[in-house]
């Protein structure tokens, strides 16, 4: 408690040491430009947008299992012609009178004709043993996870765009400082060069001070191509134009967290407890595959024989019969009844998807425990480089503050002859490299503190708009 107390007191000083606004805990302030950017990187990142349909398919998927309780409907209609013989064994028997053998060996019976079918039938599950329910809740469960695991995928492109736009900042005073420190040398240059024409100064002064202004124009071309490629990052994560990329406007300053921060909201722990909560739904829906399945079906049918002929020899005379048929027809043919499947035993097979899944429970649950250890560790190595960032930036204010005053009497003492070019562009060299390095400790105080509001899950409800 004393730790947290002592840390809350250093933020709020430090807070009104720099005169900077005061945040409230996990919320951080950015303009509306800078938000639109973000919103837009968002929307057109490919990434995410692929996560979306993964969603979709899943949700796609519950549908297509519940869907398996809805009644099925299907139609045939066949027609056929035939041709075929049927041969007739059948025990021979005598007529009583006359004593003449009817049916000795076998008979052939020539059959040819026309055959149409058709009819409509329909099915329905009424029980599974619980396999479509829980199917459908693993499918749920799974598609809720994936939901969770978009989080991690925003943040980062959050963290990305904010971070790339702070880099722009970070130039733009870069350059701001390289003008101030050219348009001073430049006033020095104009002294030293009425000073040389009077006598009073030499040469060497005034090359030393166009070196350092070549190296300034030098610094100015590397700022340059850092930007071009700053942009070109940008247009690929927002599709912003140059001009649209320089209307984004904010004022860069240190994210500040008042209050402890903690890991219970992360979308990871989330999608894997929501990973195990499939799995678990999975196992009872293997379980139930021990149980008997009862569906109920239905059919309506016609069946038509029409256009047939048989011929055979007859048993006494031995002649040659013909007989036609015009048509026979069953219809209305109208089945209704309820069927039970049970497989009873079926290798095993069963009882390996059972043991799999138990496995799979396992595993997610090692996942789970190593990740809240992980995430834990992550939040307590961002809080104290952030902390450490913290008193950075209080420092680099200082100095730079020291530096400034540095520079004020450097060119009043270099102006009355006190100390040499040397030192003079010392102390520009100086203002410079700490005025510089102050920004620099502010970006990456709030890259951090970004990515510390990222490592509790928060990071998207955080953004606020100034």
């Amino acid at each position: 408690m004393f730790y947290n107390m002592r840390r809350m007191i250093f933020n709020i000083v430090f807070c009104l040491a720099v005169g900077l606004p005061r945040l409230q805990a996990q919320q951080f302030y950015v303009s509306e430009t800078l938000k639109r950017a973000i919103d837009v990187a968002i929307a057109e990142d490919k990434e995410l947008a692929n996560h979306h349909l993964e969603v979709e398919k899943l949700a796609l998927a519950h549908k297509s299992v519940l869907n398996k309780y809805v009644p099925t409907l299907s139609s045939v209609a066949t027609y056929g012609y035939f041709n075929n013989t049927l041969g007739l064994d059948i025990p021979a028997m005598a007529l009583p009178i006359i004593s003449v053998p009817l049916f000795a060996g076998e008979q052939q019976f020539k059959n040819k004709g026309n055959l149409f079918f058709g009819g409509v039938t329909a099915k329905m599950a009424l029980f599974t043993g619980g396999q479509i329910t829980n199917g459908a809740k693993a499918v749920a469960a799974k598609k809720q996870g994936v939901m969770y695991l978009a989080s991690p995928k925003k943040d980062s492109v959050i963290r990305d765009v904010i971070y790339s736009f702070d880099q722009v900042r970070l130039l733009c005073q870069a350059e701001k400082l390289v003008n101030e420190s050219e348009l001073r040398l430049n006033k020095e240059k104009e002294r030293v060069e009425k000073a040389i024409a009077n006598g009073l100064a030499i040469p060497y002064d005034r090359d030393k001070i166009k070196l350092a202004v070549l190296e300034l124009a030098s610094k100015k071309i590397e700022l340059e191509g850092k930007r071009k490629v700053l942009y070109q990052k940008l247009n690929m994560l927002t599709h912003y134009s140059p001009a649209q990329i320089d209307s984004v406007i904010y004022q860069l300053e240190p994210i500040v967290l008042l209050e402890p921060l903690t890991t219970t909201n992360r979308a990871e722990i989330k999608a894997l407890e929501n990973f195990k909560t499939a799995y678990q739904f999975l196992l009872k829906k293997e379980k139930g595959s021990f149980l008997p399945v009862v569906g109920a079906f239905g059919s309506y049918s016609y069946a038509s024989v029409f256009d047939a002929k048989t011929s055979f020899t007859g048993p006494i005379s031995q002649h040659n019969y013909s007989m036609k048929l015009n048509s026979a027809t069953l219809h209305p043919n109208l089945f209704a009844g309820v069927a039970l499947k049970w497989d009873i035993f079926s290798g095993f097979e069963r009882k390996h998807k059972i043991d799999e899944t138990k496995i799979n429970i396992q595993q997610i649950e090692n996942k789970l425990a190593d990740a809240k250890e992980k995430v834990q560790l992550q939040l307590q190595n961002n809080n104290v480089q952030y902390e450490t960032l913290l008193r950075q930036i209080d420092i680099a204010v200082q100095r730079e503050k020291i530096a400034q005053n540095n520079l004020l009497i450097a060119q009043k003492q270099y102006s009355t002859g006190l100390i040499n070019v040397t030192e003079r562009l010392t102390v520009e060299t100086d203002i410079y490299q700490v005025s510089l390095t102050k920004i620099n400790s502010i970006v990456e105080q709030r890259k951090l503190a970004l990515e510390t509001i990222s490592a509790t899950g928060n990071l998207q409800n955080s953004i606020q708009v100034k």
